[in-house]
């Protein structure tokens, strides 16, 4: 008797969904640990002043440069998804990644300005190795026309928030009670954990993952061993320059310079894939498909990355935070969005499903686009926020809250729908590249939200009202006219489908 082979559409072992996701899964959740856990701190710590054990940063250099550093996470995608597709393949990726993000928090860890910002450059380079490739992995575990893709990035989306209230809650009560680079240390720690698991649970991937999918060949990996080293020492020599004081830099000129270039990049690389690289027809729909999820995500990353910044300060400054004697850790109040999307995050893993079943399917840039305006909606809460600062009283908690359920909803109709889309719409053979250009517009969107967040001005805090009101305004608009666009290219999107079937 011949035994039957199981299809990949068989594998449920993971809550409904392959044996796989359980690895990713969780080493996401772990290196989400440290990167928001860090993250949530960094504004805060470069505005403290330096009596105070800070840095004493101006609030406009400092959310410049926090900006920067998440454009960079981003920006460094696009170089990280090409090494995994052409050079180590997706595992070995987000293995050396994860080691090179722990070795930039220990130096974070280590209480000196010049460690600090060598710090950031380890994080910058490991996440830009890691995060795309896990992201790209998550659709390649589902056979073509599998349903249940899109619930899965959702439940892989749980794990990184997961991840985020942990890393919320430790780091910033550490930040509180014992110091900042105690905090640091805990994220170094945290990755720790996330690099063990991933190394014990590697099997269940079945292979995914561990090769190039189309290896270089020996002469050009040698050019890009090569550039990769001459830009290592380029970095090298930049960093010492601008350490020692050679070299003087601007933080919110060069933010503006770094977002003008990275749009560059993302519209060179994507018409370079959509003119140059012999598509077929459908792939060219699927990719004008997949252009306008971009902008969407784009102008959302510009708002939602207010959280780090401006609504950072705001809960710092602006806010009430004491319940009863407990002082709350600003920290805490970003946990709200992760702790939203934990709890909402099997709604709408399910909501996909059944709306499916029952042939309602909205295109993914109509789901992005109502993921914008429910995002921006979040904005006039706070233009009622910033008014009660204004007149000089302490906002009540719940008006940060609300601004981060609002986001929340709005990240779910929008993030894990966008990723998918990526895994799906992109041609095959470019899958990690296209997650790395992909991740292009969190890089614009970022930095363009420390540029914004650099205007509420702490001396100036009668304007802060209307500069949520613009964000607020500026996005619905762009929301409407993306959702408006739909309506051409949804049939893009069936096209794409039906070629992959």
């Amino acid at each position: 008797m011949t035994a039957t082979r199981s299809s990949p559409g068989d594998d449920t072992a993971f809550f409904g969904h392959p044996t796989g996701l359980s690895t990713l899964f969780y080493t996401e959740m772990w290196e989400r640990m440290s990167y928001y856990g860090m993250r949530a701190l960094l504004v805060l710590y470069m505005t403290l002043s330096i009596q105070e054990g800070g840095l004493g940063i101006t609030v406009a250099s400092a959310t410049a440069i926090y900006g920067l550093y998440t454009g960079a996470v981003y920006f460094m995608g696009l170089p990280g998804g090409w090494i995994a597709d052409r050079m180590i393949g997706s595992q070995n990726a987000i293995w050396y990644g994860g080691i090179i993000i722990m070795c930039g928090h220990l130096l974070l860890a280590i209480p000196h300005d010049s460690t600090f910002f060598i710090g950031l450059i380890f994080v910058v380079a490991g996440t830009g190795l890691l995060k795309p490739n896990i992201g790209a992995l998550v659709g390649q575990l589902y056979p073509t026309g599998d349903e249940r893709r899109d619930s899965g990035y959702t439940l892989y989306y749980m794990g990184i928030n997961i991840g985020s209230i942990i890393g919320y809650l430790v780091c910033g009560w550490l930040q509180v009670n014992v110091g900042y680079h105690w905090a640091f240390g805990a994220a170094a720690i945290g990755m720790g954990a996330g690099l063990i698991q991933f190394r014990l649970s590697l099997g269940k991937l079945h292979g995914h993952g561990a090769k190039p999918t189309v290896k270089l060949n020996s002469p050009g990996m040698r050019r890009t061993q090569f550039a990769l080293v001459t830009a290592l020492a380029l970095t090298t020599g930049l960093t010492y320059l601008i350490m020692s004081g050679s070299v003087a830099i601007d933080p919110v000129s060069l933010a503006q310079y770094v977002a003008l270039l990275i749009t560059v990049v993302f519209l060179g690389y994507y018409t370079a894939i959509f003119l140059f690289t012999d598509l077929t027809d459908a792939e060219k729909k699927s990719l004008g498909a997949l252009f306008l999820v971009c902008v969407a995500s784009t102008f959302f990353w510009a708002g939602f990355e207010q959280a780090g910044s401006s609504l950072n300060l705001f809960g710092r400054d602006y806010t009430d935070r004491f319940i009863g004697s407990f002082e709350i850790p600003p920290a805490w109040f970003q946990s709200a969005n992760s702790f939203f999307i934990v709890l909402l995050s099997p709604f709408f893993a399910a909501l996909w499903i059944n709306l499916t079943k029952r042939m309602i399917n909205p295109s993914y840039g109509l789901k992005c686009a109502v993921g914008l305006i429910i995002m921006a909606s979040g904005f006039i809460v706070m233009f009622f926020a910033a008014q009660v600062a204004a007149s000089g009283l302490q906002a009540a908690p719940y008006w940060l809250i609300a601004t981060y359920f609002l986001h929340t909803v709005g990240e779910l109709c929008l993030s894990p729908v966008a990723l998918s889309a990526v895994s799906k719409l992109s041609p095959k053979r470019f899958a990690g590249q296209m997650m790395g250009v992909f991740t292009l517009t969190y890089s614009i969107g970022s930095v363009v939200a420390g540029l914004v967040a650099g205007n509420f001005d702490p001396e100036n805090i009668q304007q802060m009202p209307n500069l949520y009101l613009q964000i607020s305004m500026f996005s619905i608009a762009a929301g409407l006219v993306i959702a408006l666009c739909t309506i051409g290219t949804r049939h893009w999107e069936s096209a794409s489908d039906r070629a992959n079937a």
